[in-house]
């Protein structure tokens, strides 16, 4: 039997040049699910990204799926793409473990924590304080430089990671530390400078965009307070979630948000299309 794609729309494009396509999983010209795939709005035209791959009940378990992910590959080529993407929510493990067959590797992942009840209270003797301007700027140099770099390490090319770094802080930060919907903050324990959190909201609820600890002051518990620093900003402001994204690998950053109770909600996995 033979498992092919059908398109059921023509190519869609948007003024930036992003594709979009759905199509039917047919097996000999039978329908027995659907795929939507599209280029990645935040990666830019030269990553495809699988939107949305169903196969209907009756045809699940016949490797159905597997053949419909490896046909929008040659799809995604078709179009000039380098790597391919998956969002795979957290309680799809059977999404996981295809992207993770297929040759897909974790990239990054989406958790998030209800907020309820009081907000936390920071340890004796650290207090937070607005980031000055002169303290943003040189921060944001920083932060923007290993932002890119996580891209780097993760299999985008270099001029695209420091491209998507720019993009991504002139439409966070328009504002400059000013810019509204963003809180940055400086801790300070016993006086001393010792990290900085990076606060936004999202449809609402708050995000986390950056904490770092400096790294002389690390080992400490500090990151462990920029965190409940985040709770209180986002309680503050209304907010009934805190969300953040954790890049693959970073296993300290992963067994604190997990300790503080944090949950996976989407993993992101990526492959290169030789």
């Amino acid at each position: 039997m033979t498992t092919t794609l059908r398109p059921t729309e023509p190519l869609q494009r948007t003024a930036d040049g992003l594709r979009s396509r759905h199509y039917q999983v047919c097996v000999n010209s039978r329908p027995v699910g659907a795929i939507h795939l599209g280029t990645s709005p935040s990666l830019g035209e030269s990553v495809a990204r699988i939107l949305d791959l169903r196969i209907e009940e009756p045809d699940r378990r016949r490797g159905r799926g597997t053949v419909a992910a490896l046909a929008a590959e040659e799809v995604a080529r078709g179009w000039g793409c380098r790597q391919i993407e998956a969002i795979v929510p957290e309680e799809a493990p059977t999404a996981s473990r295809l992207a993770t067959n297929l040759g897909y590797v974790l990239r990054n992942r989406i958790m998030a924590k209800p907020l309820s009840g009081a907000a936390p209270e920071l340890p004796v003797g650290s207090r937070a304080r607005p980031m000055t301007g002169d303290e943003f700027e040189t921060w944001r140099a920083h932060e923007s430089q290993a932002y890119a770099q996580e891209w780097i390490e993760r299999g985008l090319p270099e001029a695209e990671a420091y491209a998507k770094s720019r993009r991504d802080h002139a439409h966070l930060q328009a504002g400059g530390v000013a810019t509204a919907g963003n809180t940055f903050s400086v801790l300070e324990h016993e006086g001393d400078r010792v990290g900085v959190l990076w606060l936004g909201w999202r449809g609402g609820d708050a995000f986390v965009y950056d904490v770092e600890v400096d790294a002389d002051r690390r080992g400490h518990g500090h990151g462990r307070t920029l965190m409940l620093l985040a709770e209180v900003r986002a309680s503050a402001g209304g907010s009934s979630t805190l969300g953040l994204n954790v890049f693959a690998g970073n296993t300290p950053a992963e067994r604190l948000y997990e300790s503080l109770g944090y949950e996976t909600r989407q993993r992101v996995f990526y492959k290169h299309l030789l």
